[in-house]
């Protein structure tokens, strides 16, 4: 028997039968009299449970309160049609997806699942996510009135297999009253010469050691990868085309590589860390880049102001998106679909959208949200938060080499590691990373002609 089939009946199917029976009083007058029932049988009979819907989600802290509060939210305006979403936190990305693969190959998987930018399409390649097109149409979910980059990054071959939900952008965050003492502008910089003209009034040092640094690189557990592709895009560089041909050796990328190094071992205004956020929140740190999914968290434990900016420029712009999205696994019970597409349009719905984007910082994935008074009125209230939104027309959907290679995060960003951290020459580095993420890519590229021809 399967998870759901002992449940009671479904809301949709509730609702039909109370519309049938308006049309069924008329023959009341001919019916049989109905037999009475006691009030001690009555008492005996089971109470129906409710229709249940398992989401598997990763969130903690002031992010996994918001997601509840959401949950709760939706099981109260549910509570009299049968229907509840059972919410259970796996872990980081990387933990829940590795859980969602296994419960796959035990036959007891969620039926909604959060998935992260560069776990999704790894499920969309071994054909597990339900295609949502047809869900979608049903439940006349608005489709254009997501932002375009965020909606676009689940669609392929015409179909719609992920939903955005807690989607981000890197941003250019610093401390004002460290720029303010440094007698720096309340901006961040324009282009990354500008900050390295900067830096050496922010840093601070105890002879040899750097106490506070101007700037802070993640590690690779922390998607410095995630984060340093904007900059290989802001020299021209980048990781991969579309086509899965990989980038890395390229002189533009290389260069980029190179100004990570020099950052740490040349310049020395910049240091490696294991928690970016820390460091910026405790003041070893003047700036550093981090996901706009960190803001609500730095919103509620700084101590100080602080300001956000556009990603610095070399000789262009970049800046990726990133975050999570939610999807549907296929081993779901097909009386479950549509309630499970019930609770992700419900999520991402413009009312919501404006809830989950001011408790944590996320983007407004739908664009009415974006453009509500509300968050109009939140924009002026604290402007950090806009910046975000004004910075989002300016993303583009990020390299293959790390969302769609298997492990091509954590590839690439061990090969940055050996750049900040051990100060290797980013030109050998990146040659063995870019010969891994080709024969990692190579089975991708056969799964891809069977899944996609």
């Amino acid at each position: 028997m399967s998870r759901n089939e002992h449940r009671s009946i479904s809301r949709r199917g509730l609702l039909k039968a109370m519309s049938a029976g308006a049309g069924m009083v008329a023959l009341a007058a001919c019916a049989p009299a109905p037999a009475v029932t006691t009030e001690s049988e009555s008492a005996a009979a089971p109470a129906a449970e409710p229709l249940t819907v398992l989401l598997w989600s990763s969130y903690s802290g002031k992010n996994g309160e918001a997601e509840q509060a959401l949950v709760d939210k939706f099981n109260e305006e549910m509570a009299g049609m049968d229907l509840q979403v059972d919410y259970q936190v796996q872990g980081n990305y990387e933990e829940t997806a590795q859980k969602v693969t296994a419960a796959l190959q035990a036959q007891d998987a969620p039926d909604v699942a959060l998935l992260s930018d560069v776990w999704w399409f790894k499920f969309y390649l071994n054909q597990t996510l339900v295609p949502l097109n047809d869900l979608i149409e049903s439940q006349n979910v608005e489709v254009d009135d997501y932002h375009a980059p965020l909606i676009e990054e689940g669609y392929r071959q015409g179909v719609y297999w992920w939903i955005p939900f807690a989607r981000s952008t890197p941003l250019f965050y610093y401390n004002r009253e460290m720029f303010d003492a440094a007698g720096l502008p309340d901006r961040g910089p324009a282009t990354w010469e500008e900050f390295g003209e900067w830096a050496p009034d922010l840093v601070s040092r105890n002879g040899d050691e750097l106490e506070v640094a101007a700037f802070v690189h993640p590690d690779s557990a922390s998607y410095i990868a995630w984060l340093f592709q904007g900059v290989a895009w802001q020299y021209g560089g980048a990781y991969s085309d579309p086509d899965f041909t990989m980038r890395m050796t390229e002189e533009e990328t290389v260069a980029a590589g190179r100004f990570y190094h020099d950052t740490v071992h040349a310049y020395g205004w910049a240091r490696p860390s294991k928690s970016i956020g820390e460091d910026f929140l405790n003041g070893f740190s003047a700036a550093m880049m981090a996901s706009t999914g960190s803001m609500g968290g730095l919103r509620a434990n700084a101590e100080f102001e602080f300001g956000t900016a556009f990603l610095p420029e070399h000789d262009f712009f970049g800046c990726c998106t990133g975050g999570a999205g939610l999807g549907i696994l296929n081993t779901t019970d097909a009386d479950i679909l549509p309630y499970a597409m019930d609770y992700i349009a419900y999520v991402s719905n413009p009312e919501n959208t404006v809830f989950w984007s001011k408790s944590t910082g996320y983007m407004p994935v739908r664009k009415s949200a974006a453009t509500s008074d509300e968050m109009t009125s939140y924009y002026e209230e604290f402007p950090q938060f806009k910046t975000a939104v004004d910075q989002l027309e300016l993303t583009r959907p990020q390299d293959s080499a790390r969302v769609w290679v298997p492990n091509g995060d954590q590839i690439i960003g061990k090969g940055l590691e050996r750049v900040t951290v051990l100060g290797e020459d980013a030109a050998a580095v990146f040659a063995d990373v870019n010969e891994t993420l080709v024969n990692e890519a190579a089975p991708v590229l056969e799964t891809l002609t069977v899944v996609e021809s």
